[in-house]
This record gives structure tokens, C-alpha cells and sequence, in this order.
């Protein structure tokens, strides 16, 4: 399958957009990033760097930026969402009006939204008024994407050939897409790691070793499978690269932020505090109320998410929430 040069319209200037947008300007598309603030789209157009979110970082000179949304959506051929989950919404909202209804939209924004449980697809599907849109996720740091390390990732959608149209359009000799048909179960992979990436870096904060660690993301996976089989999603989607492979990278890299505000609450910082000395976004901390919303509508026992929820938002310390779940009834590992 060929693919033809689109022009591509990038909703998001954090730094996976950024990264996002200049793989696909590396791959000979037409790509112009929206970022909403001012600045970024000012930076990436005069030094092609985006100082904010990925500095150090050299751009694609052919990659444009702008933060008036028509622009980036007039014509687009392929337009993909990378903001962050709590905006994800009013951000479809605006740009709705702008987008070429025969566009293919490419989701990228991993979390669940709060108030309904829907995941970004969903939203962004029922927002824009579009056809199947194409799930993205998988292990991959922006920043070694945009330095052209070797990463793997999933496009996922109902319809199959859109995936494969995301796929040629994306790949590249450093950049490998796989098509997946499993929605759900993608994006909750995508999702759900992040909760876990939380609790693992409490875990390593409180100085609890790497025993401790390995078992908090092998019994992590176990939870996200159980309630992605909930709610439809293959269980073998959880073995591949948007279940393990994500949840193992954002669990124990160093560069990986739910992780980091783990690690810090372990040692005794509030969440407050933490969230007050950062420019992005945790998506952990948000996915944790969801979750645990998710996990009690589902009627499916998440024991580290609802330990996750109680340091977070129930003010329970960090040793006496990992106390508890090594307290649990003993019972088998494989569920019944």
C-alpha cells in the first residue's frame, strides 16, 4: 500500500505532538502543528525547536506551526488529536467547524474522560461528528521519536484500512506501526499504564525495591486485562505493544513523568506541590479518578488503582496504602 503526501494537521503542541508532527514531516507530508500557546507555535516557526516541551530538539524545517486552529485544519487530509485528555473535548469542540469531513482523524491522547468514562476516541468521534477514528498509542518517548530512536507502536480502529492508511503515513525505517482492530483495548493499555506508572514510582519513592516493583507492573497488567475484557477489548491486545510495551516503558524510564510524580509522593511531597512545579501534564493523576470510576462501574476489583486513588485524593500515606495491599487475601494469580 502506498500512500500519497496528505497534509496533516496536528492538534497539540506538548511535546508528543510535536514529535508526532515531525515524524510525519520527515515522512514527506505536509504537516502544520496547532499549539495553543503563542510562544511554542513562534519558537518552532523562527528556531524550529519547540523550547517549551522539547528543547534540544531540532525540527523538520518543513514543519509549521500556528495557534489559530482553522489554520491548521483548512484542507487537512489527516488531522490527529494529541492533547491532553481533560481538554481533549473543548478542543474537538473548536475545531470541528475546520475539519474536512472526508479527513482521517488519528487519536493520540491517552487518558479517559472524568465526568462521562468515555475514552478519547469516543469523545472525539462524538464530537467531531466523524467515522471511525484511528487509536495511537504504544511505547514511545517523545523525545527519542523526534531524535529518530527505534520505537513501535499500534493504529487501531474499527476500520481496517484506516489503521492501514495511518500506518504507511506514519512508518518509517525508526517509526514502526502495527494495525490492531481492538479499540478498547488499546486505548485502555494506553490509558491504565499511567495509573500504574504512579504507583510504581510510589513504590520506588518509599524505597521499596525492584521485587516490589516487578510486581507491582506484572499485577498492574493483570487489573488493566481484567477490565479491558469488561468491556470488550481482546485479551491478547494486553500482551503486545499498547499493554506491556507501554506499561513497562512508562513504569520503570527515567524520563517518564507519571513515574516521576510516583517517586516523589513515595518520598513524602504532596500532590499539590508537585503538580504546582510542573508546565505538563501528569495524565496518571487525572486517569486515577477515571479509573477508579471505570473500575466500580465495571464491578471489576482494581486493587492497585483504588490504592492509587486513596494517596492521591483520600489522603492515605503512601506506606500504609502499599501496606495494605500486600494485607489482601491470599488467592490464586489467575483469575477464575
Amino acid at each position: 500500500m502506498t500512500t500519497k503526501t496528505m497534509r496533516c494537521a496536528v492538534i497539540g503542541g506538548g511535546a508528543w505532538g510535536t514529535a508526532l508532527a515531525n515524524q510525519l514531516a520527515n515522512n514527506g507530508h505536509r504537516v502544520v502543528l496547532w499549539a495553543y500557546e503563542e510562544e511554542v507555535a513562534l519558537s518552532i516557526n523562527t528556531t524550529h525547536i519547540n523550547e517549551k516541551f522539547l528543547a534540544g530538539v531540532q525540527l523538520n524545517t518543513a514543519l509549521t506551526a500556528t495557534s489559530k486552529i482553522e489554520d491548521a485544519a483548512a484542507d487537512a487530509d489527516l488531522v490527529v488529536m494529541v492533547t491532553p485528555s481533560h481538554v481533549c473535548r473543548a478542543v474537538a469542540a473548536q475545531l470541528e467547524p475546520y475539519v474536512p469531513k472526508a479527513a482521517t482523524v488519528v487519536v493520540a491522547s491517552k487518558g479517559i474522560e472524568q465526568h462521562s468514562l468515555s475514552l478519547m476516541t469516543e469523545v472525539v468521534e462524538h464530537t467531531l461528528k466523524c467515522g471511525p477514528s484511528v487509536a495511537l498509542s504504544g511505547p514511545s518517548f517523545a523525545v527519542e521519536v523526534a531524535r529518530s530512536q527505534p520505537t513501535a507502536v499500534v493504529v487501531a480502529s474499527e476500520d481496517l484500512e484506516r489503521a492501514k492508511l495511518v500506518q504507511h503515513a506514519i512508518s518509517s525505517p525508526t517509526f514502526r506501526a502495527y494495525t490492531l482492530t481492538d479499540v478498547v483495548g488499546v486505548e485502555l493499555g494506553g490509558s491504565l499504564k499511567n495509573v500504574m506508572a504512579v504507583a510504581t514510582g510510589i513504590a520506588e519513592g518509599l524505597g521499596l525495591g525492584l521485587n516490589a516493583q516487578a510486581a507491582l507492573i506484572t499485577r498492574g497488567l493483570a487489573e488493566i486485562t481484567r477490565l479491558g475484557v469488561s468491556m470488550g477489548a481482546d485479551q491478547s491486545t494486553f500482551a503486545g505493544l499498547a499493554g506491556i510495551g507501554d506499561l513497562v516503558l512508562t513504569c520503570t524510564g527515567s524520563l517518564s513523568r507519571n513515574r516521576s510524580v510516583g517517586n516523589e509522593i513515595g518520598k513524602g511531597k504532596s500532590l499539590d506541590e508537585i503538580l504546582a512545579s510542573r508546565d505538563t501534564v501528569a495524565e496518571g493523576v487525572i486517569t486515577t479518578r477515571s479509573a477508579y470510576a471505570l473500575a466500580a462501574r465495571q464491578g471489576v476489583d482494581m486493587p492497585i488503582v483504588a490504592a492509587t486513588y486513596s494517596v492521591l485524593f483520600d489522603g492515605v500515606t503512601p506506606k500504609v496504602a502499599m501496606g495494605a495491599l500486600l494485607d489482601r487475601d491470599l488467592r490464586s494469580e489467575i483469575d477464575d
